[in-house]
């Protein structure tokens, strides 16, 4: 199951499940997880916190991650040690997560990763989308698919990209029902927020373990390191891995300016003139099968692609 609408059935109770699941998806779509949902939960007015991990690095996905828990028990993240991710080490996240994962009939969460290609084509069509629409889109699916799985939602808090204020209006005008606070560093304040930080972080961080480069490179985790700019060994796999016509593997962001400066850098400069629309219409005469062009089939009747275009998931697209 890869495809970004499809919430999976398989169970996530600890790293090393987390890693399967990741390891088996297509990391060129967005992949969504949702645990079970405790009959508690379904019960009792709950609070659902939203963070994001991997927003800002140059390769690799973002991951929107959500938890929640019954209002009556307010302190549970807190138990768990739970706190703002970025504050805390690997491993301390690791052994927090799998606290939230133990604690399935207390607590559920949440989370979608947000293909590297997803984030690019977006940020780079014709209709410009930004990085923010990118995440709000991502947080209100989380709080739609924890609503249809039947948690019952009373208060939500979320760390804010842009404006709280305006971030906040939009939420309220999609969620009536629901008190809803959006705040800047949400994560260090609320512990709700705080547990969906963890969940998004170690995703991010084990996706990025198991890692699959579908352009057959053999590249390790550690020799591509953490995905942000500052990273050397980030630096040294842009300036490796850098393919002088078709620029970069899925990996990397290309729509981020560390990208594109190494591509004016490395790679062959392309001009593209913008194809100006022919209005003038064809001549009576012109045969039905001059809009038709033969092309070369293989054995099957099917016209082929060259393997390099498969293995980076690329595919021609006609926009109307």
């Amino acid at each position: 199951m890869a495809a970004s609408d499809d919430v999976s059935s398989d169970k996530i109770a600890d790293l090393t499940s987390l890693e399967a699941f990741l390891s088996e998806r297509d990391n060129s779509v967005n992949n969504f997880y949702l645990s079970d949902v405790p009959e508690v939960c379904k019960e009792r007015p709950c609070l659902l916190g939203i963070d994001e991990a991997g927003r800002g690095p140059v390769l690799g996905p973002m991951v929107y991650g959500t938890a929640f828990c019954p209002i009556s028990e307010p302190t549970l993240p807190d138990t768990l040690g739970c706190a703002d991710s970025k504050a805390l080490n690997e491993d301390t996240r690791d052994q927090i997560f799998t606290k939230i994962c133990n604690e399935s009939k207390r607590m559920g969460w949440a989370v979608e990763v947000i293909a590297p290609n997803t984030i690019c084509n977006n940020m780079l069509s014709r209709q410009k989308y930004s990085l923010n629409q990118i995440s709000m889109d991502a947080a209100i699916k989380l709080i739609k698919q924890a609503g249809d799985a039947g948690v019952n939602i009373s208060q939500v808090y979320v760390d804010t990209v842009g404006p709280p204020e305006k971030y906040q209006a939009h939420l309220k005008s999609i969620f009536p029902k629901y008190d809803i606070t959006v705040a800047k560093k949400a994560d260090s304040t609320y512990p709700i927020v705080s547990a969906a930080s963890i969940c998004a972080k170690v995703t991010r961080d084990h996706a990025l373990k198991v890692w699959k480069f579908q352009e057959k490179l053999e590249v390790t985790h550690e020799e591509f390191g953490s995905g942000y700019p500052g990273d050397p060994n980030t630096k040294k796999f842009l300036e490796k891995h850098c393919d002088p016509v078709f620029g970069y593997p899925q990996l990397v962001r290309f729509s981020w300016s560390t990208a594109r400066d190494a591509l004016l850098k490395n790679a062959y400069y392309v001009e593209c003139d913008d194809a100006e629309e022919d209005v003038t219409p064809p001549p009576a005469t012109t045969a039905i099968t001059a809009f038709f062009k033969m092309t070369t089939k293989n054995a099957s009747g099917k016209k082929t692609e060259h393997e390099f275009f498969k293995n980076r998931c690329l595919s021609r697209k006609v926009e109307f």
